[in-house]
Formats: C-alpha cells, sequence, structure tokens
C-alpha cells in the first residue's frame, strides 16, 4: 500500500518541531479545507507550512501564503507571477511561477506534502514529493491512474509513505488489516451515484454542466463534480485502488450509497466486513493523514445515525453509467490504458463544461479514443506525457465529429 513506518519530530510530544508542510494545489477544495485544518492548529504550534502551490488563482494563494506564513508561494502559470509577487511584497515570503518552479516546491524540504494538483497536470510535482521519500498525502487520483507502477516504485525506491486523501480510499486504509492482506476478500468502494442517479436516461443527454455541477452531497471542483457525475470518478477510483491495496482488481467493487456516510468497505475472508462511516467532510480525511499515524481534532459535523434513521445501497447502473465500464476495462487491458482514459476524459470534461459537446458524449467520446489507441506502453514519465497528448487530441478529433 505504499506505507512504510517513520518515526517523525511530530510523534515525540509537545515540545517537538513542528511537522512541515506543503500543500500542492492550495486554492483548490482539497488545499482550502487542508488549510483550513492547519490554520485550526495554529496555536498548538504543530505544523509549519514551507510552500503553497495554486494554478493561476494570485489574489488568494498570496491571502493563504500570509495567513499560513508559508515560506514560499508558486504559481504554475508564469502570467500571474506579476501579481502574486506585487501580493506578497514585503511580506518576506518567496514567490515563483510556471511548471518546474511547481516541481521544485514539491522537492523542498517537508515532513508532509498535500498532493492536491487535478489530473494529470499534478503527476510531475507528485512524483517530486516522493522520490524526497517524505509522506505524501495523495488527492490526485489521476497520478495513480496514469502511472500507477511508476509511481508505486518511486514509492518503494525511495522509501515514501502514501497516505490516500480520496474519502473512500482512506476509508479503505482505515479499515484495511495490512498485518494480514491475505484476509482481505474485498474491497467495496462506495458512490453517491451523482445528480443523475435516478434520472431517466432519456432526459441525460439534454444535461447542461451547471446541472451536473450540483452535486447533492459534495462540495468539489467542477472536473471532479462532473466526474463523479458521469461515474468517471469511482471508475478513476478503482483503478487507483488495485495499486494501492494488495487485492486483485475482480475482487474490487463498487456499491452506490448515496447517503455517502459509509465511505467504504472492506470485507474479510471469515465473512466481517469492516466500514469506516463519518459526515460527508473532507476534511475528515485530510486531517487522518495531515496527523497520521496519531489523529487529530477536526471541527467537523459529528455523525448522529439515529438522526439519520437509515441507509440504503444499490448496484451501479452501468447503461447510465458507462464510464464505470470503461474505467474497468481500462485496467483489465493494462499497459498505458488507463493513462488513455484519463487524458481522454480529462478533455471530455473540458469540452463538457464549454458546451461544446453534450454530456452523454463525454463517455461516447472516451471510449472512441481508447478503441483508436489500443494498448501501448509508456514506462518512462516522458512517455507518459507524450501519450497524454496524443490521447487529448484524439478526444478533440472524435469530438469535433460528434458535434458535428
Amino acid at each position: 500500500m505504499g506505507v512504510t513506518r517513520r518515526t517523525t519530530m511530530h510523534e515525540t510530544g509537545p515540545a517537538a518541531a513542528p511537522r512541515r508542510v506543503t500543500v500542492l494545489g492550495s486554492t483548490g477544495s482539497v488545499g482550502v479545507r487542508t488549510l483550513q485544518l492547519l490554520e485550526g492548529q495554529a496555536e498548538r504550534g504543530a505544523f509549519a507550512v514551507e510552500a503553497l502551490v495554486a494554478n493561476r488563482n494570485a489574489a488568494l494563494l498570496a491571502e493563504q501564503a500570509r495567513r499560513v506564513g508559508a515560506r514560499l508561494a508558486v504559481v504554475a502559470d508564469p502570467d500571474a507571477y506579476a501579481e502574486l509577487r506585487a501580493a506578497l511584497s514585503g511580506t518576506g515570503i518567496e514567490a515563483a511561477a510556471g511548471p518546474g518552479a511547481v516541481v521544485e516546491a514539491a522537492r523542498r524540504p517537508a515532513d508532509w506534502v498535500m498532493a492536491a494538483i487535478v489530473g494529470a497536470a499534478g503527476l510531475a510535482s507528485t512524483l517530486a514529493a516522493i522520490e524526497r521519500g517524505c509522506i505524501v498525502a495523495l488527492a490526485n487520483k489521476e497520478a495513480l491512474v496514469c502511472a500507477g507502477a511508476l509511481v508505486m516504485q518511486a514509492v518503494r525506491r525511495h522509501g515514501a509513505t502514501l497516505l490516500p486523501v480520496d474519502s473512500e480510499h482512506n476509508a479503505i486504509f482505515q479499515v484495511f488489516d495490512r498485518a494480514a492482506p491475505e484476509s482481505v476478500e474485498r474491497l467495496i468502494l462506495t458512490a453517491s451515484g451523482g445528480p443523475f442517479r435516478s434520472l431517466p436516461l432519456s432526459a441525460m443527454r439534454a444535461i447542461q454542466p451547471e446541472q451536473a455541477l450540483a452535486h447533492p452531497v459534495w462540495s468539489m471542483g467542477a472536473k471532479i463534480s462532473v466526474d463523479s457525475a458521469t461515474m468517471m470518478n469511482k471508475g478513476l477510483e478503482h483503478i487507483e485502488a488495485a495499486y494501492l491495496f494488495p487485492v486483485p482488481p475482480e475482487r474490487i467493487e463498487v456499491l452506490v450509497h448515496p447517503q455517502s456516510i459509509v465511505h467504504s468497505l472492506v470485507g474479510y475472508v471469515d465473512g466481517s466486513v469492516l466500514a469506516q462511516l463519518g459526515t460527508p467532510d473532507m476534511r475528515i480525511p485530510i486531517a487522518h493523514t495531515l496527523a497520521w499515524p496519531r489523529r487529530m481534532a477536526a471541527p467537523t459535523e459529528r455523525l448522529d445515525l439515529a438522526k439519520l434513521g437509515s441507509l440504503t445501497f444499490e448496484a451501479p447502473d452501468l447503461l447510465r453509467f458507462p464510464a464505470l465500464r470503461l474505467a474497468r476495462e481500462a485496467l483489465a487491458a493494462g499497459a498505458a490504458v488507463p493513462a488513455i482514459l484519463n487524458a481522454a476524459n480529462e478533455e471530455a470534461v473540458r469540452l463538457f463544461l464549454e458546451r461544446r459537446i453534450g454530456f452523454l458524449a463525454i463517455a461516447e467520446v472516451v471510449e472512441q479514443v481508447l478503441h483508436s489507441l489500443g494498448a501501448p506502453r509508456a514506462d518512462a514519465l516522458p512517455d507518459l506525457l507524450a501519450l497524454d497528448a496524443e490521447a487529448r487530441a484524439e478526444a478533440k478529433r472524435f469530438a469535433a465529429a460528434v458535434a458535428a
């Protein structure tokens, strides 16, 4: 599972040096919640912020850096550098910009790195953090989807600790018997089903971006919200789980659970099923990884099962959500097919949000790209990036045909 037991100064008691942290993707939904937790711990002096990285929101990034006293703030978009530098003038906080600066930020001396840059764009910085051998809290599922073998090899080679932040994988991590993995029979990932779980299939072709972004339970960024609406997010999580946990892919299941209270389950050979429950708040899994191997207090709503009254479950509808089937097929095909799946999906989601293709066309475009590119191998990062670009180009081509 990429977990190496590490003893850090953070564990030795109140007088210990603070755990130094870096947040890659600090202005996104996971990054914002991570900073909320860090600010809540400020009086204890348990954490110190080394670097914050954002895409292009220089104003929010500068505000965050000032609030938490970061040493470095980086925008990936060079065009946002002047605004960031001006906003940090006189603070003593270093400013930088560009993709190279993002990777360098990941290499800064931090004990714990939140990898929350969405999509394939977060792969290089995630690998850079892993190569430092630190604790990496992985919120970027695409890193494992695109380059699972590469990432896990790096974890082993550099002695890093990889902790899953996605609520589903974090739930499995919390109840998985790492001392006896052979006792695990199956993994069950839960899914909310998104906003269109009960919408007639005939009505789904007319879905607009605003509808897809209105998730009934979770508050997430645009890309992740659309992935939840198509259930591609659960397909990507299926692939991610196959790399994170020593369980064969055919023994990883998906179960629709609209209340999003049971975040995932682990079934054991004796028939026992262990589950992790909690309110649908990303601060819970973030806090778990931030304080690991201990636990820390988090200002989250406490679960009241009596108030909830009942929890429901159902099998996913693969006709309504073909993206889940496509992800399973990509995992079974192996090679670099999951990377192709991810790139085509990212491009198709972007085109949908720009109203250039319809909702159902997202999965249609992805499937066409998978058939077009086959199952090539890509064993090194440059090869993966080249294949990623090719898959995106193919997605644009097919999307143009669909929209014509």
